[in-house]
């Protein structure tokens, strides 16, 4: 039994590991993993999925979205263990094949892309909006999309884009 000396601090907590199971666009990944690790550096370190991005560390900035059972979540602000077993979409499973997601296609046409940082955030977070089906009006897309915004002058052209996809969305679904 080792003594603590008098005024010395106990050093940081005992790490805990834990093998899990992470579904990751529609795949399976076995991973053994520090409890601490983050969503967003599990896709990033251990499955090398680099198109979700690390920006602000503090879910600011959106830059790390991802959807979790489609839901949209800042992958840096949660941690990977608590998502085992849960569909992880991040903006590399968007795409099916060659083919681009209809938002993904969407910010093409409507020059939507920013700098590299926040691009892949923004059409996943759109991605989830549009799959809520809470899009009644540009203001609404900006309201749900204010975790994504960037200083970038871009905004105007990713409204655009979301909306047509959203309206598209809403016509397929009624039949139109």
């Amino acid at each position: 039994m080792s003594a603590t000396k008098p005024g010395a601090t106990r050093s940081v907590a005992a790490r805990k590991d834990f093998d899990i199971v992470l579904f990751v666009n529609g795949t399976e990944h076995r991973v053994h993993i520090d409890a601490r690790t983050t969503l967003l550096d599990a896709l990033r370190d251990r499955l090398h999925l680099t198109g979700t991005k690390k920006g602000c560390g503090l879910g600011q900035c959106g830059a790390c979205t991802v959807l979790i059972d489609g839901r949209r979540i800042n992958s840096c602000l949660t941690l990977a263990v608590m998502h085992e077993g849960e569909a992880i979409t991040t903006i590399e499973g968007l795409a099916e094949g060659d083919e681009l997601h209809a938002l993904q296609a969407a910010f093409i046409e409507h020059d939507g892309f920013q700098c590299g940082y926040c691009t892949p955030g923004q059409i996943v977070s759109g991605v989830g909006l549009i799959n809520e089906g809470r899009i009644h009006s540009e203001a609404e897309i900006r309201e749900y999309m204010s975790g994504n915004i960037c200083r970038c002058g871009a905004y105007t052209n990713i409204t655009a884009a979301i909306r047509e996809v959203a309206e598209r969305t809403l016509a397929r679904a009624a039949g139109v």
